[in-house]
C-alpha cells in the first residue's frame, strides 16, 4: 500500500492544508497527517486540540488518518512503513527552507522522497500565523479555515 505522510503543526489547520490533503488523497491509498511535537514553538491548540480539529476538518476524506509524532520525521516514516513525505508550499519564500529539510531527510535516508505540492493559487499567501494574527485584531477568516476551527480560534483567541 502507498502512504503518503503530510507532516506539519497545523495550529490550526488552514483550508490551504486541507486543500493538500484533498489532492494527496486521490494520489496515494492512505494520507496520514502528522502533528509534529515542536518543542521551539509554543502552539495556540494543543496537540490533542490540533489533532481533533484535523479529524473533524478531514472527516468527508475517507483514506485520511490524523497521527503524531516527536523527534525526526524519518524514524516515523520507518515506524510506519512508508517513504514518501508530502509538503505544501505556497511561494518561493516555502521553497528553499522545504528543500534544505528534503535534502537533509533524503541524507539521513535515502529512500525516503519528498513530495512538493503546490497549494491552490487562492490559498498562496495563507498560513496559520496570518489566521492567528486576523483574528487577535478582531478580524473575520470565514473562509480561510474549516467552520470548526474558525470558532474554536475565536474562543481561544477572544
Amino acid at each position: 500500500m502507498r502512504i503518503g505522510v503530510y507532516p506539519g503543526s497545523f495550529d490550526p489547520v488552514t483550508k490551504g492544508h486541507l486543500d493538500i490533503i484533498e489532492r494527496a488523497s486521490k494520489i496515494f491509498e492512505e494520507v496520514i497527517v502528522v502533528v509534529s511535537i515542536n518543542t521551539s514553538k509554543s502552539p495556540l491548540f494543543t496537540l490533542e486540540e490540533r489533532m481533533d480539529l484535523l479529524k473533524e476538518s478531514c472527516k468527508h476524506i475517507k483514506n485520511i488518518q490524523v497521527d503524531s509524532f516527536n523527534g525526526l520525521l524519518i524514524n516515523y516514516m520507518k515506524k510506519i512503513n512508508s517513504n514518501v513525505i508530502i509538503k505544501g508550499l505556497r511561494a518561493v519564500s516555502d521553497f528553499e527552507y522545504e528543500f534544505q529539510m528534503a535534502l537533509m531527510n533524503r541524507t539521513l535516508e535515502p529512500d525516503i522522497e519528498t513530495l512538493f505540492m503546490m497549494t491552490t493559487d487562492k490559498y498562496s499567501y495563507l498560513s496559520s500565523s496570518l489566521v492567528k494574527e486576523v483574528v487577535r485584531f478582531g478580524g473575520k477568516v470565514t473562509g480561510l479555515v474549516p467552520e470548526i476551527v474558525e470558532n474554536q480560534l475565536y474562543k481561544k483567541i477572544l
